[in-house]
């Protein structure tokens, strides 16, 4: 007889750099394998910004069923831990329903939550998260890493200076537990181990990726991204939220204010688009290492081969 049903069960996790078509991949995926598809990136979260974060459309969304796409105001916090918790919840939902988890995005830290866990940090006093606030206010992001390097030094691998929520989480932490945030991260175990994680990686040569972050830009201005910039900046949100990091909203910002014209506005995007799509390569070099890396420029012969890898 055959022991089928004690095979774990299967999540399909699929990352790749900003503009490889991983939105489209796994919308194809999602209609052949009767499944249904999972966020993992943590600007689509957002319901302000559905042109900016190249958010899957209307018409995709009622194709097949998509999950935690635009459901956060910009004005909130948001943490990897409280993305895992509502996957948890995702996952086990679609497999009751006889449905294929699709999990999709950019966004490495929460696919190292998924595959590695995360840290079980004791919560923050909120007088002290107060004070690290006020302090990092007064003396600016570029003095105040400086400060966490000097507490903390393994946050100079994985934290940009610019990183402003990252910085401020890594130095709360570290001041709270006297532990590196880091040192927390080591010693954790995946929630899904109970789960096949079948794990792919969108390895898109250069030169189409760069043609792809230029058609992308392109199209953002002709939905009117320029528009969700207004209406963002309208909300005056504080400047520490991700919300602000969104590539677009500092150039389009700036276009506004009348210091640069359209066509520096459309590349300054693409260059900063580029050193992004840059960093998550990089990334998955160090954190996707055992990943499967596929590409192909026919979406559906790339379906097919990993059709053929998760069977």
């Amino acid at each position: 007889m055959s022991n089928k049903l004690n095979f774990p069960k299967k999540i399909i996790l699929i990352a790749g750099p900003t503009a490889s078509g991983k939105s489209k991949l796994a919308l194809l995926l999602a209609q052949k394998m009767n499944g249904e598809i999972i966020n993992a990136d943590s600007m689509q979260i957002y319901k302000e910004f559905e042109v900016l974060s190249s958010r899957p459309s209307q018409s995709d969304e009622k194709k097949i069923k998509h999950h935690l796409y635009g459901f956060l105001s910009v004005k909130k916090y948001f943490s990897v831990g409280e993305w895992l918790i509502l996957v948890k919840k995702k996952v086990e939902q679609i497999i009751k329903k006889g449905k294929q988890p699709i999990i999709v995005g950019g966004t490495g830290l929460y696919f190292n939550a998924i595959t590695k866990g995360i840290g079980k940090i004791p919560e923050i006093k909120k007088n002290l998260r107060k004070k690290i606030r006020t302090l990092h206010l007064k003396i600016g992001q570029k003095e105040f890493y400086k400060k966490l390097i000097l507490i903390d030094k393994k946050s100079r691998n994985y934290i940009s200076p610019n990183d402003t929520q990252r910085t401020l989480r890594a130095y709360e932490v570290k001041l709270f537990t006297k532990r590196s945030l880091f040192e927390w991260f080591s010693k954790t175990q995946s929630d899904f181990l109970d789960y096949d994680l079948v794990k792919f990686y969108i390895n898109i040569p250069k030169e189409n990726l760069l043609k792809n972050i230029e058609k992308r830009t392109n199209l953002m201005f002709k939905k009117n991204c320029v528009k969700e910039v207004e209406n963002f900046l309208y909300l005056r949100t504080d400047k520490s939220l991700s919300s602000n990091k969104l590539i677009g909203v500092r150039e389009i910002k700036d276009y506004l204010s009348g210091f640069v014209d359209l066509k520096q506005t459309k590349e300054l995007i693409n260059i900063r688009t580029r050193q992004y799509a840059k960093r998550q390569n990089t990334w998955s070099r160090g954190h996707m290492e055992l990943w499967n890396k596929v590409y192909s420029e026919n979406l559906t012969v790339l379906s097919k081969k990993i059709l053929k890898l998760t069977s």
